[in-house]
């Protein structure tokens, strides 16, 4: 008798799943439309992605997890003049120094390099009494490499 073994199994990509995280530097803001020297708060962070990556076909990947930050700075630019936003809040408007969201996403690697679409869904007021939040989308393009 003949055996016939077929190799249908190791044809099939394997799932597989990683947890990431990072450390980036973002420029946020927002802008008030129609009104007098078109206003625009400019505020930056520090912002740790830690993110679970479920692999659901070789180089294809969707993300999601939790993203902590930290504000390092606040401006407003006013007619084209710039100032320290938080030494001019008013009482109460004060920008949080931590914010939270919730990163979604879908990534593709081909020969280490690495195309990474998110949208990060703000969870965190940006300031008390106010309800705005930080809701933003990046692209990332990389070059992946073992350490």
């Amino acid at each position: 008798s003949t055996r016939v073994r077929s190799s249908a199994a190791s044809d099939v990509y394997k799932r597989q799943v990683g947890i990431s995280a990072g450390l980036l530097y973002s420029m946020q803001g927002a802008s008030v439309k129609d009104a007098e020297g078109d206003p625009k708060l400019e505020m930056n962070y520090v912002n740790i992605p830690i993110l679970v990556n479920a692999y659901v076909a070789k180089g294809l990947a969707l993300k999601a997890g939790i993203q902590p930050a930290f504000n390092v700075s606040n401006k407003v630019k006013v007619a084209g003049i710039s100032i320290d936003y938080d030494k001019y809040a008013p009482e109460g408007a004060e920008i949080k120094t931590f914010d939270f969201s919730i990163p979604v996403g879908i990534s593709y690697e081909y020969m280490n390099v690495c195309l990474d679409a998110r949208y990060n869904i703000g969870v965190s007021k940006i300031a008390d009494g106010d309800s705005g939040r930080n809701s933003v989308f990046q692209i990332t393009l990389g070059y992946k490499f073992k350490l």
